[in-house]
């Protein structure tokens, strides 16, 4: 039996909106109660509403304001924080149908699109124009824009060519209340007014639900060389890194694969020798500055003690290693459950950190496999633990807020892209100070008087 709230909500709904946008079947809700994020807790929603129009959006918010009833936004659920995990007797707002691409305009370079569109497909979309949206999160492929600016996602190019925040022009968005708001611009530059657009990035659902974005766009690079290289040591690759950095290069992206992570692949795809680590990195500058660079990057690489290294300027051969990259969390996930971290830390304690992080895995008896976006220091060590391991999995919780201990020490922040959500709500409140939580608060409540948008999520 539902609880009576639930029936109420449900009956209300019923009446304002068209049938086939609401769902109440439990085996249908099932698949909307939580992200990619086990670790986080979820509970069971009164109704799930897929809205196809703005005006549906407002009609559910505006109802559930009125009847308290709170609201999680969802997107392609690939988040890693429990951000879109459904509430106790709420409703589960999903963008998934609003997904239309309103507009490119190659002159001005942006692209007007609905919530639920996929990166991938806005990025193939553009490159018909000879344009680029720069953010790429390992989960472009299914995750949406606007569940990638609601968590201010990043991605493998985030070292030269920023997050989502830095291509987020305007926002058309429904609060708390129900009321529509625009906000931001369409030109390349502008200052009137507090910037409420950017305060929609990285909001995580708490101050309304996204219908519309208008972003920017960069001209299509064609060109890129692929710089690869297999070290002895974490700590020898993270030296790699910050040599790189040192000497002033910026690679369109420098990922770094741990050995455990490269052993995950190994077993499902069968890619080859396996190192302590390997770099990957991409340049994307033209002719002959692109070749000095790749050449520079190597160079790095080899004096930092690489055991082997190799570039290539062949497409296919660049996206089959950024193909390896991908199946990394994937194939992590064969292994058991994945509690996984999202610290940040300057490029200058990439070294101590990772060997760090090693030794955390030595003392908690766990398995640590760390994928990172090594470019910008943004680590994702993924903790392994047998499925049914109840004592491993108190050791991995352990584990993970080592690491966050580890990234604060170290200068760092507890989430360089994945957000806070449900699973980092004690850490967020060990880097920031009480008056900064504070403020935040006092901000949601005038875009959200009743707290009902994602409550338990970030604040």
């Amino acid at each position: 039996m539902r609880p009576d709230g639930d029936d109420t909500t449900i009956d209300t709904l019923r009446r304002l909106l068209p049938a086939d946008i609401l769902v109440t079947d439990p085996n249908i809700m099932a698949g909307y109660r939580t992200d990619r994020a086990p670790w986080a807790a979820a509970g069971r929603p009164a109704a799930v509403v897929r809205p196809r129009h703005v005006s549906h959006v407002q009609t559910t918010v505006r109802a559930c304001h009125d009847l308290r009833v709170p609201v999680v936004t969802r997107g392609a659920g690939t988040g890693l924080t429990g951000a879109a995990n459904a509430v106790d007797g709420g409703i589960v707002l999903s963008t998934e149908h609003l997904d239309d691409i309103v507009e490119i305009n190659a002159t001005e370079r942006y692209a007007v699109v609905g919530p639920g569109l996929t990166s991938d497909a806005l990025r193939d979309e553009v490159a018909r124009h000879r344009l680029w949206y720069p953010p790429d999160p390992a989960s472009a492929e299914w995750s949406t824009i606007g569940g990638n600016i609601a968590t201010n996602a990043g991605g493998l190019c985030c070292a030269k060519y920023g997050v989502t925040r830095d291509y987020v022009l305007a926002l058309e968005f429904v609060d708390g209340q129900g009321r529509l708001h625009r906000a931001g611009r369409r030109t390349a530059k502008g200052v009137v007014g507090l910037d409420v657009a950017g305060l929609l990035v990285g909001s995580e659902g708490t101050l309304g639900v996204i219908t519309e974005a208008t972003l920017r766009l960069r001209p299509l690079s064609t060109q890129a060389r692929t710089v690869v290289a297999g070290f002895p040591s974490l700590r020898t690759a993270g030296s790699a890194v910050a040599a790189v950095r040192a000497a002033g290069l910026t690679p369109a992206a420098l990922e770094l694969l741990d050995h455990a992570t490269l052993r995950a692949i190994d077993t499902w795809h069968r890619t080859g020798d396996l190192d302590a680590a390997v770099l990957i990195a991409r340049v994307d500058t033209s002719a002959t500055a692109g070749e000095a660079e790749a050449a520079a990057v190597l160079d790095r690489f080899d004096a930092a003690g690489a055991t082997w290294s190799t570039q290539s300027s062949d497409p296919r051969e660049a996206d089959e290693l950024f193909g390896i990259r991908r199946l990394a969390y994937p194939s992590v996930e064969r292994l058991g459950d994945v509690l996984t971290e999202d610290i940040c830390v300057p490029v200058s304690e990439l070294a101590e950190v990772l060997e760090t992080a090693r030794l955390i895995a030595e003392r908690r008896e766990v398995t640590i496999a760390t994928i990172a976006h090594a470019g910008d220091g943004n680590l994702h060590p993924l903790i392994v633990t047998e499925r049914g391991d109840h004592a491993a999995a108190d050791r991995a919780r352990a584990a993970f807020d080592d690491l966050i201990d580890l990234a604060l020490a170290h200068g760092g922040t507890i989430s360089g892209e994945h957000g806070v959500g449900r699973l980092k709500r004690d850490g967020m409140r060990r880097e920031l100070t009480p008056e900064a939580v504070a403020l935040q608060e006092q901000i949601k409540s005038v875009f959200d008087p009743r707290s009902i948008m994602n409550p338990g999520a970030m604040l």
